[in-house]
């Protein structure tokens, strides 16, 4: 599996549709899913929450929960259903997710988190890997982030994501502690020289090619989030960059074999919004970016059953750019 560059788990953003869009743009990043729970799998509808577009391969499943067996079950299903890896969420610090005991509350309890993994990879033959923070709280010194990655060895996972922030629970909102706690970069570096075995991925606060190089001297792999989701077309300069891969498709190309899939998925029933949202950062940083966002936002919440309309939009959405770039 190659993850010297991935794209985060972001609730609310990385759905079906924007890894579509973003394969579209790169084929070597490794794309994960949002995070989906575990019970929700067990019990809820599992073609709608986990059917995706082999399209969009390679593809991580990243999954909430602190149940072993129902972790398991999920990562069993996850491998049926054709991902590449099954990833175990320790980051979320959301209240929400505290109350039904996942995500970044997991830190505090290295026991619970070491049987939740020895039990998913019994069920799984697909890499099982691991999202956390440093820290969390008052516990953000090294030595209970290494003592914690020790445990967590001990299981045989062999790769550990490290959101470079401490989890700040019940005090400040996701959003808070997406920018609030201080990146500590050499904390992951540490990490990578006392556990030369493992493969440590980098993440949190990371927006630039360049920014990208200066990690992978010093870990394996750089994960990235909202600078991708604000700016999608990053990432063509990462394929150029990063994997020496020039074969990248225009903005307009990219937007020209969206076309057929947009319009695939509204004959089954999707909402044009649902996917072309993900679209907004196409040209950011373009001259004529807000013509682009201002097109989307008046044409893509029209009615699904007007196929006519729906048609003839899209077929303006292929010329919005011309338009941008003659204006």
């Amino acid at each position: 599996m190659n993850r010297i560059v991935s794209v985060a788990p972001m609730m609310d953003c990385t759905d079906r549709h924007e890894r579509y869009f973003l394969r579209l743009i790169s084929k070597n990043v490794l794309l994960y899913t949002e995070m989906i729970v575990s019970e929700a799998i067990d019990r809820g509808d599992k073609k709608k929450l986990l059917s995706f577009n082999l399209k969009e391969k390679p593809v991580a499943l990243q999954l909430g929960g602190s149940s072993p067996k129902l972790l398991a079950s999920a990562a069993k299903i996850g491998e049926e259903f054709g991902y590449d890896e099954i990833n175990l969420n320790l980051g979320c610090p959301s209240k929400k997710v505290q109350k039904n005991k996942f995500g970044a509350c997991l830190i505090k309890e290295p026991k619970l988190v070491a049987e939740c993994l020895s039990e998913m990879q019994t069920k799984t033959k697909l890499p099982v890997t691991v999202k956390t923070r440093i820290g969390y709280d008052d516990v953000d010194d090294y030595e209970s982030l290494f003592n914690f990655i020790n445990h967590l060895k001990s299981t045989g996972v062999k790769t550990f994501i490290i959101h470079a922030r401490k989890a700040m629970l019940g005090k400040f909102t996701p959003k808070q502690n997406l920018n609030i706690p201080p990146l500590k970069y050499e904390m992951v570096y540490k990490l990578k020289k006392d556990f030369k075995d493992l493969e440590i991925i980098i993440n949190g606060g990371i927006s630039s090619t360049h920014e990208i190089k200066n990690h992978l001297n010093k870990v394996d792999g750089a994960m990235i989030g909202r600078s991708i989701y604000h700016s999608p077309y990053m990432l063509a300069e990462i394929e150029k960059e990063i994997f020496n891969n020039d074969n990248v498709l225009s903005r307009e190309q990219v937007i020209e074999q969206l076309v057929p899939y947009v319009k695939n998925e509204i004959k089954n029933g999707t909402r044009m919004n649902q996917i072309m949202r993900h679209t907004l950062g196409l040209f950011h940083g373009k001259t004529g970016s807000s013509f682009w966002k201002n097109y989307l936002t008046k044409n893509m919440c029209v009615r699904d059953a007007d196929v006519q309309k729906i048609d003839h939009i899209m077929d303006k959405v292929k010329l919005a750019p011309q338009a941008r770039s003659a204006g």
